[in-house]
């Protein structure tokens, strides 16, 4: 009898030793799926994240963006969006400032600039010719990197991925449709 429980134990030391070498190599031995998690990641240099906002949200955004960008130039302006892109400010004339109105029309373009076709531009309350106008702007005042101002094509281009933003954060205008309130974009957040 004594033979059978000296059996009995050591076949159940047996099973225990082999379930405890089971149990820790699997908890020791690193699983695939990690591996399976590396071999799928992307070899982009940017992230995309895409963006819909409304103009009064945009409006704040732009202003801050201008006020950073353009600190120190002679002519105070802002821009407002409305059922077209305007800037408005005032342009010193002597020991006076003048009233300045500069409307636009947007168009989103397919590789995420912003062309802005000039509407009309008033100076008080005349109206002067867009070209002359965008030309005197162009040549005697600073504007954001990014931002061409074409006078014979009346019109002001926004090269949206040379605009400086934090981290190098990229943007590109998906739709700007300002009677629909419709404005969506895409950011580009490097990766790399």
């Amino acid at each position: 009898m004594k033979n059978k429980w000296k059996k009995g134990f050591l076949l159940l030391l047996g099973i225990n030793i082999l379930i405890i070498i089971l149990v820790s190599s699997l908890i020791l031995i690193p699983s695939n799926e990690n591996r399976k998690m590396d071999q799928k990641k992307s070899n982009k240099d940017t992230v995309s994240f895409y963006i819909k906002s409304n103009k009064n949200d945009l409006n704040q955004l732009i202003n801050h963006y201008l006020k950073k960008e353009v600190a120190g130039s002679p002519i105070d302006y802002e821009v407002r969006l409305g059922n077209e892109v305007e800037l408005y400010g005032e342009i010193p004339f002597f020991s006076e400032k003048l009233d300045m109105k500069l409307a636009f029309r947007p168009l989103a373009l397919e590789n995420g600039d912003l062309l802005l076709k000039q509407r009309s531009i008033l100076i008080g309350r005349m109206h002067l010719p867009v070209a002359t106008v965008l030309q005197f702007i162009r040549d005697n005042y600073k504007l954001p990197h990014g931002v061409d101002i074409r006078p014979n094509q009346k019109l002001v281009y926004v090269h949206m991925s040379q605009l400086k933003l934090k981290s190098e954060i990229k943007v590109k205008v998906n739709k700007f449709d300002l009677q629909k309130d419709n404005i969506a974009f895409t950011l580009l957040v490097p990766v790399k």
